[in-house]
């Protein structure tokens, strides 16, 4: 009798599953940003599983962020980010590799195929941050909260602005060093195949070694070669991603463009550099800071004015040809508040 009763209470929570998961809808698009979440995820599971420990079907709504405007030789491997396979978690249409999380990274991949908007999100010990992912491809992450739990979590739309989860995994980062999220090419920062940007980068430092000379050649070059894109301002899409060598190429950008170029430029060099994403005043904007052997992490403040360093701020900088006045207002650290890192 007792068995007669399990199975009948099996049968009855598998058609439940069944019902639950037939409502889902699709639709389509794809590229980054971050986000809030409302609740936790749509989980498929047996009916045996489903038996010995119910779990509620969930969905978590994504919203799109808006885009930060305000007004050659080859990579060394060393900073190629690799899908290793040697920790991962994998479900029948997402994988997590999560192998490399000491250099500070990790990787995911959607792999069937699909015409669903999918989405990643990396849930760190401090913020949390949602990316846009095309299907088949493998994307790179950076662990910029630096040591910690960790939860990634794959989706993909069911309807409307609503996404199930498809693939989760959660682990410890213990990072080897503190500068491997700002080393290694990612979704934000996407070097690794910008050809043109890396030789011109490694031809700007020569064989120079001091990473804050570096530093001040490139940061020279893009203030005094870039031109702010007002067109592109008025016209960006919700999940633009930088093409550094089209950056470079056109030799115009938004402010974006200017703080991922000169991440990518800095990064193939080998110095510590983070994409700044936060607000200007009221204004959604980028930046970037640098980290020195002699001074640490330069937060924020890379111009140096013979007295002190001054805040690296490319956009303002160039937009206004280096005036006082912009000089004085990227040098002060209160009008800056980040909002998340990269």
């Amino acid at each position: 009798m007792k068995s007669l009763k399990r199975i009948l209470s099996i049968l009855l929570i598998a058609s439940m599953s069944v019902s639950l998961l037939a409502g889902c809808g699709q639709e389509q698009g794809s590229a980054p940003e971050q986000g809030s979440s409302a609740g936790e995820s749509g989980v498929s599971f047996s009916a045996e599983e489903a038996y010995l420990d119910p779990v509620e079907l969930e969905e978590v709504v994504l919203e799109d962020e808006i885009v930060a405007l305000a007004s050659a030789p080859a990579l060394s491997k060393k900073f190629v980010p690799v899908a290793s396979g040697k920790k991962t978690k994998k479900e029948s249409k997402a994988t997590i590799d999560y192998s490399n999380t000491g250099d500070g990274y990790v990787m995911a991949q959607y792999t069937a195929s699909t015409n669903k908007r999918l989405k990643v999100k990396v849930i760190g010990p401090h913020t949390e941050y949602v990316y846009n992912i095309n299907a088949k491809e493998w994307t790179t992450f950076g662990l910029s909260d630096g040591n910690g739990t960790y939860t990634v979590k794959v989706y993909e739309n069911t309807t409307g602005n609503r996404y199930a989860v498809v693939a989760s995994v959660e682990f410890s980062a213990q990072l080897k060093d503190e500068f491997g999220p700002f080393l290694y090419s990612n979704q934000y920062v996407d070097y690794e195949e910008a050809k043109n940007t890396i030789a011109l980068a490694e031809k700007l430092a020569g064989k120079e070694k001091d990473s804050m000379k570096k530093v001040q050649k490139i940061y020279d070059y893009v203030v005094k070669n870039l031109t702010y894109d007002t067109n592109r301002a008025a016209t960006v899409q919700s999940g633009y991603l930088p093409n550094l060598d089209d950056v470079l190429k056109q030799k115009k950008g938004i402010c974006f463009d200017y703080a991922a170029l000169m991440a990518g430029m800095l990064r193939s060099q080998g110095v510590p550099c983070k994409l700044v994403v936060g607000y200007a005043g009221d204004v959604y904007h980028a930046w970037v800071s640098v980290w020195s052997e002699k001074s640490g992490w330069v937060e924020k403040a890379i111009f140096f004015d013979g007295t002190s360093w001054q805040r690296m701020d490319p956009t303002f900088a160039s937009s206004a040809k280096s005036s006082d006045s912009i000089m004085k207002y990227i040098g002060d650290g209160s009008n800056y508040h980040e909002k998340f890192i990269y």
